[in-house]
């Protein structure tokens, strides 16, 4: 069973929207270029036709990466969300125990995912050590260095 990919509404819609733009426009336009390549001749030592495939391959992968993510989209409805636990769609305010530095993390999917705004993975070693954590809890993140990191939950919210 795939996993599902937890997406707000508006990520959701943005991808659909997206695919439907790469089945339509940009599978036409590499099937013209393609076409136009062949009709330089020999396939063997046409550079235009190869990169074009290339490129149509490259855009079947996308196409099936995001029909997978939609497949498989859990959407969260932000008005059903409680702030008693922590889960995917939840804002976390927590504490380095050891250093006193404070963060804000949202928590969603890995597609949604990024760091650099303090948006993370529910599927990140902290994304996965705080899911179903309480207020006032402290939980011990295992980094891929093997360090454990102590976190202390003090506010969710939505």
């Amino acid at each position: 069973m795939e996993k599902q990919i937890v997406l707000t509404k508006e990520s959701y819609d943005a991808k659909v929207k997206e695919l439907e733009l790469l089945k339509t426009v940009s599978r036409d336009e590499i099937a013209e270029r393609i076409k136009v390549a062949r009709s330089f001749g020999d396939l063997s030592e046409n550079s235009e036709y190869d990169e074009a495939m290339n490129e149509q391959a490259k855009l079947e992968a996308k196409i099936a990466r995001l029909e997978n993510e939609i497949r498989n989209a859990h959407i969260l409805d932000e008005g059903n969300l409680n702030t008693e636990t922590v889960h995917p769609g939840s804002k976390v305010k927590v504490e380095n125990v050891e250093t006193a530095k404070v963060t804000e993390y949202l928590i969603l999917g890995p597609s949604e995912s990024n760091p650099s705004a303090g948006v993370i993975s529910d599927q990140s070693p902290v994304g996965k050590a705080l899911i179903g954590s309480s207020k006032g809890e402290v939980v011990d993140v295992q980094l891929p260095t093997g360090k454990v990191l102590k976190l202390k939950v003090l506010a969710i919210t939505r």
